[in-house]
């Protein structure tokens, strides 16, 4: 596996943050362009998939791939909106994600207040669950019951983890927000919100083209969105050299800038991914527009060297499911057989 060049003790997390500062600020035409170059291919690939279905299914099968590409760039523009990065008012931000909600079956209120938990408590050991890929310790692993370890490598297995579980996700589990009552009733209007939208726009295309074609082109469309969507989050935090501490020695700054990757990517995934692979930079200053990203990363050279993580080295992410707390990285479930 990749072995970081640099480690906390040679770069100060909060000189970055004060580096990068410079580039929080949005660019409402710029902002405006991204989103019309998102929304209208994919609104042109929809109307492409429903034409090509009288040539053959085919077609219009290879054609959800890039549709899912567009559909994960809303996703990923919404993700900016939760962040109040997208806008400089953060009602535009607010109102947009909202909107988009109802074609990435992500309700924007609901989810932006679980993601702003994940943000706070990143590698912070006594803080993981709500928003995160769950992940075991050694120790944790080793003292659950048969039954339970059973299901939690289930859990870890890429085919749920990448394929089953996307397809809860955004299906069934954003639906109802189980499990937010402690925020009082703004979760559930925002599913429920966010319901009501997904089934006007949902019962406007039935009608148009009929449940059969509607489903041929949504249900792949969806899931090819939601599984990478899932990858990138999953390789962005699960990779061996991240950052987990116990609370008490636990920084924000640190866990930011070394527990989240520098995931490098061929270019034209870079955009359709909205620069997300610089995740580091992200948690580090989330105000900073994804379109703005790269040019942080200029600013301040050494992040690309903080994290890196390239497409292969990220395929073997896959095998890793437990936190070594004495050796402070990711381990698979063999090396902890073999260190028992």
């Amino acid at each position: 596996m990749h072995e970081p060049t640099s480690t906390p003790a040679d770069i100060d997390p909060k000189a970055v943050l004060r580096q990068v500062a410079a580039f929080r600020e949005p660019r409402t035409g710029r902002s405006l362009f991204e989103l019309a170059v998102t929304v209208l291919p994919f609104a042109l690939l929809w109307a492409a998939m429903w034409a090509s279905l009288s040539e053959g299914y085919w077609i219009g099968l290879l054609l959800t791939i890039p549709a899912g590409g567009f559909l994960l760039r809303m996703f990923l523009i919404q993700h900016d909106c939760g962040h109040g990065a997208f806008f400089s008012r953060q009602w535009g931000n607010d109102w947009l994600g909202r909107f988009l909600g109802v074609f990435t079956l992500t309700p924007y209120d609901y989810w932006r207040r679980s993601h702003a938990t994940h943000h706070a408590t990143t590698g912070n050991l006594e803080l993981r669950g709500v928003g995160d890929i769950d992940t075991l310790t050694v120790s944790e692993y080793r003292a659950l019951s048969p039954a339970g370890r059973l299901r939690y490598r289930i859990y870890r297995n890429p085919i749920v983890l990448f394929g089953i579980g996307p397809a809860y996700l955004f299906m069934l589990r954003h639906r109802l927000p189980v499990g937010m009552m402690r925020g009082g009733w703004r979760p559930w209007a925002s599913a429920l919100g966010t319901n009501a939208g997904i089934a006007v726009f949902a019962g406007l295309l039935i009608w148009a083209m009929g449940w059969k074609l509607f489903l041929m082109i949504f249900l792949p469309t969806t899931l090819v969105a939601a599984s990478l969507g899932v990858w990138f989050f999953y390789v962005q935090h699960q990779f061996e050299q991240t950052h987990w501490s116990p609370r008490d020695e636990w920084s924000f700054h640190e866990a930011a800038l070394h527990g989240s990757s520098y995931y490098v990517l061929p270019t034209v995934i870079h955009w359709f991914s909205a620069n997300i692979g610089m995740h580091h930079v992200h948690h580090l200053a989330s105000r900073i527009p994804f379109y703005r990203l790269p040019e942080a990363m200029r600013e301040v050279p050494v992040l690309t060297r903080i994290s890196r993580l390239t497409v292969r080295e990220s395929f073997r992410t896959v095998r890793l499911a437990l936190w070594d707390d004495r050796a402070r990285r990711l381990i698979s479930f063999r090396e902890a057989r073999a260190t028992a």
